[in-house]
């Protein structure tokens, strides 16, 4: 019994390393194809690719129980998307990375605020040093502050409230299902802004064409690849999460950072400076530190972890 679950945790961390992987891969392929195409144009195309494949995989549950929650879910989490990829022309792959990486922490917060949880004394100081490394990375009193640099921090509050809303209200609604519906949720904003857009010439003036430009030439070996690569995102975190020890695989999800700064490298030629660097650090010990805190009180309750993660960056 111990070694099938030692070899369910291993199978676990490998596919949340394969996984996270291709999660920086897609917002390096995003910030690639922001000087082609809309933020909406992907957002349309890719679904029209990927919701079928969702639909075939939640057959059963196209209508979930708790359907009122997983539309707020789904709204929150475009509205996250939507603070990741309207910075990510702007900003270095690492730093939107770790900025969505305070979500942990404020899920603690939330989760006492909404849900009653107690949150102790080493909560508060993980939540501080994250804090600290958000401060490091963006730098606001730098010569060079950038406001922008604010907005994946609030891609991070986005994807917490999310998160509990998917633990305390979706527990029970399959992986597959809130893909879907996210994915519904994206392309109903994608078409709506394209058509206001079109028809309105919304966003006039403005110089930001991946935000407020109209459909381009699409670049279909880039739409496809994103589906395919979104497709084994939202089995992959559904996989990895159903392992006996979730909270370590969630360690493991920190992964995300140096793959981030990997493709930010290679794509673009980011170097991450030793604040970023400092900065990253932070965060990921002050969210491994709330893992661990909480994977160890809900232990000794005899109380099975709660997934906060599973289907959160399923799209």
């Amino acid at each position: 019994m111990r070694d099938h679950q030692s070899h369910q945790i291993l199978f676990g961390i490998v596919t949340i390393l394969v996984t996270v992987f291709a999660m920086a891969l897609t917002d390096a392929i995003v910030k690639l194809a922001s000087s082609d195409m809309t933020l909406w144009q992907i957002y349309v195309l890719r679904t029209l690719l990927v919701a079928p494949v969702l639909m075939f995989l939640a057959r059963r549950t196209l209508r979930p129980i708790a359907f009122g929650w997983v539309l707020l879910r789904s709204l929150a989490l475009t509205l996250m998307y939507l603070g990741i990829y309207a910075a990510i022309p702007l900003l270095d792959l690492s730093v939107i990375a770790a900025s969505l990486y305070t979500g942990p922490l404020f899920i603690v917060a939330l989760s006492a605020l909404a849900l009653r949880e107690p949150i102790t004394t080493r909560h508060w100081a993980a939540i501080l040093i994250g804090f600290l490394g958000v401060l490091l990375i963006v730098r606001p009193a730098a010569a060079d502050f950038s406001p922008f640099a604010l907005i994946p921090v609030s891609a991070g509050f986005l994807y917490a409230l999310a998160a509990v809303i998917t633990r305390s209200r979706c527990a029970a609604v399959p992986a597959f299902t809130l893909a879907l519906w996210l994915n519904v949720t994206l392309f109903a904003l994608g078409a709506t802004a394209s058509l206001l857009i079109a028809g309105f010439g919304a966003g006039s003036g403005i110089d930001y064409p991946f935000l407020f430009g109209t459909w381009s030439v699409t670049s279909w070996p880039v739409v496809i690849l994103l589906a395919v690569l979104m497709i084994g995102i939202s089995i992959g975190l559904a996989r990895a999460y159903q392992s006996p020890k979730p909270q370590v695989i969630a360690t493991f999800d920190y992964a995300h950072l140096p793959f981030a700064g990997f493709w930010g490298f290679v794509f673009f030629g980011e170097i991450p400076d030793k604040y970023k660097l400092g900065g990253m650090a932070l965060i990921v010990f002050a969210g491994c530190v709330v893992f661990c805190l909480d994977g160890r009180t809900k232990t000794q309750k005899g109380a099975d972890i709660p997934e906060n993660r599973t289907g959160s960056r399923t799209t």
